[in-house]
């Protein structure tokens, strides 16, 4: 039924040799054994900093592995690069407006404007829906298996290219983790959990993030996800890229938090970061984006924009209007602290304003959006007002402004909801209305008794005054002021993908039973030969 996304790369070798195993684990040694050579990209982003204390210590050479990081796209011919003009752009003002409109020539628009009609790519892997985090923890993993069969029982699949992800290496992960604590993700099970309880202290495995069955699996899934997501968007295969699964954006690089292990939004942003000068993060979770906020609050080449609920004490407790970035990241991270109850108008409205002027001063080369569902009204673990359209709205707008997009899940804990969400989210990526009424599907009975897309508002009362938001607006207009230009990097060689072995079907034991990976290589999709916008037939007379 899938595509493996592994498949879709061409094979190269791996350049992660250039880094030791404690290069990996401490990015100040990486000076030492390469002083001649700019930092590679795979290294981790900081060295491993205490529980709950922002790395504010850390090296000033922190920011030179963003700096340095390899850059590469596909070329226009004809056209300048934008990612090769001066930075900062020089000022036009008292300029000729010949020499203006001799550089509006020579940009060329975003590559997705060239194309009659976006391309999208969606991944899911069924066995991230079978796990389970124990008896009484809100985090469901099945709400990804009830909005795969939305999506399905929608026909939405026939408007998408389906993969299966990649299982994301070790090595992978350890491009931004610690390579101790991924090694210890791999080998922890509940069985052996008694045996390390120093461990599990120091990497924040308990209470909200408890260890449970093919946990590892579960992260190299959803991580691999959002990586291929990334590599797809990268080489040009799509315009949007789809991994409900991914978007769990607490875990930190030396532990896991607020039920999130491995940080595959920030694995997926330093992929881009091969391709693209500057990439745009945006988080609509109820919870704040402090993960992602941390890995990169002291660069410039990534801008975190989260709307979420502060104060209260409600976690992770980070996320306050004042804190902006620091070093070469000040100014780009900023926070939209909300109250409880915010309803679509005022949420939608205050998104919408932020996110255009972002866009407009940072002009990013590509967007990961992050849709937490917990934002939600009626949410298990949430206290916003937001309905599915007001939600869906704000993935409408970022969709509009045709620059490469990787969107993936996150929170959501009402897991129908949660369904509901994802599938018109999904629909408006793919441009499809949906019906308010529920097709059959494996999961009816979670919809029950109305059977429809449609949720109602809950009772909350809307704490977010208009003299607030204003307030919240000024002060964030006010520090984009300050961006004096949409920063740059020199081009370098782009390490190359990793090379994802094929097995050899010829040496596998006739006797051992085909894992779902292999059995998918040989079953097309039940729609492969469907009469759709994507069917390749259309495009015949194209061929040579």
């Amino acid at each position: 039924m899938y595509k493996q996304a592994g498949n879709t790369h061409t094979p190269v070798h791996s350049r992660l040799d250039l880094l030791s195993p404690e290069c990996i684990s401490n990015f100040g040694e990486c000076r030492k054994q390469f002083p001649a050579q700019p930092l590679p990209i795979v290294s981790p982003l900081f060295s491993p900093t205490p529980p709950a204390v922002r790395p504010v210590a850390a090296s000033a050479d922190t920011c030179q592995i963003l700096r340095s990081a390899p850059l590469q796209g596909p070329e226009v011919p004809g056209f300048l690069r934008a990612e090769s003009l001066p930075s900062p752009l020089p000022s036009f003002h008292g300029a000729s407006s010949f020499l203006a409109a001799l550089l509006f020539v020579l940009v060329p628009p975003p590559i997705s404007d060239m194309r009659s009609k976006e391309k999208i790519s969606y991944f899911y892997d069924g066995d991230v829906g079978n796990v389970y985090f124990g008896p009484n923890h809100p985090m469901k993993p099945h709400r990804l298996c009830m909005t795969h069969s939305l999506v399905l029982s929608y026909g939405l699949h026939k408007k998408m290219e389906i993969f299966r992800p990649h299982k994301a290496y070790p090595v992978e992960l350890a491009q931004f983790h610690s390579a101790d604590y991924v090694e210890f993700l791999h080998r922890i099970t509940p069985h052996t959990q008694h045996l390390h309880d120093n461990e599990l202290s120091r990497y924040n495995l308990k209470e909200d993030c408890p260890v449970f069955e093919n946990m590892f699996e579960f992260c190299q899934i959803y991580a691999g996800g959002t990586i291929d997501a990334a590599r797809r968007l990268n080489h040009g295969l799509c315009d949007i890229a789809i991994n409900w699964a991914g978007g769990l954006h607490h875990a930190k690089k030396c532990e896991a938090s607020g039920f999130c292990y491995i940080n595959d939004l920030v694995l997926g942003i330093l992929e881009l970061l091969k391709y693209h000068a500057r990439v745009l993060y945006i988080d609509i979770d109820v919870h704040h984006g402090d993960g992602v906020e941390e890995a990169f609050y002291f660069t410039d080449r990534v801008m975190t924009v989260s709307f979420h609920k502060y104060g209260d004490m409600f976690f992770p407790g980070t996320g306050d209007l004042k804190d902006i970035g620091e070093r070469d990241g000040k100014y780009y991270a900023i926070n939209v602290p909300l109250k409880d109850g915010i309803d679509d108008t005022s949420f939608t409205r205050l998104f919408k304003s932020i996110i255009s002027k972002v866009v407009e001063l940072y002009l990013p080369g590509a967007i990961v959006l992050q849709c937490g569902a917990d934002s939600l009204a009626g949410d298990r673990l949430g206290c916003f007002n937001l309905s599915i359209e007001g939600h869906a709205e704000c993935v409408r707008f970022v969709k509009k402004f045709n620059i490469p997009l990787l969107v993936t899940g996150g929170g959501g804990y009402t897991k129908e909801n949660v369904a509901r969400c994802w599938t018109v989210e999904t629909g408006v990526l793919v441009d499809t209305p949906l019906r308010n009424e529920i097709p059959d599907n494996e999961y009816s009975e979670y919809f029950a008794p109305d059977y429809t897309l449609r949720i109602p508002n809950s009772s909350i009362e809307n704490l977010n005054s208009k003299s607030y938001l204003s307030q919240i607006k000024v002060q964030i207009m006010e520090r984009l002021r300050c961006i004096q230009h949409a920063p740059g990097v020199q081009m370098h060689e782009v390490p190359p993908d990793f090379f994802i072995p094929e097995s050899d079907e010829d040496e596998q034991n006739p006797d051992e039973r085909v894992n779902q990976h292999t059995e998918d290589k040989h079953i097309e999709r039940d729609d492969e030969y469907y009469d759709g916008d994507n069917d390749n037939d259309h495009n015949m007379d194209d061929a040579p």
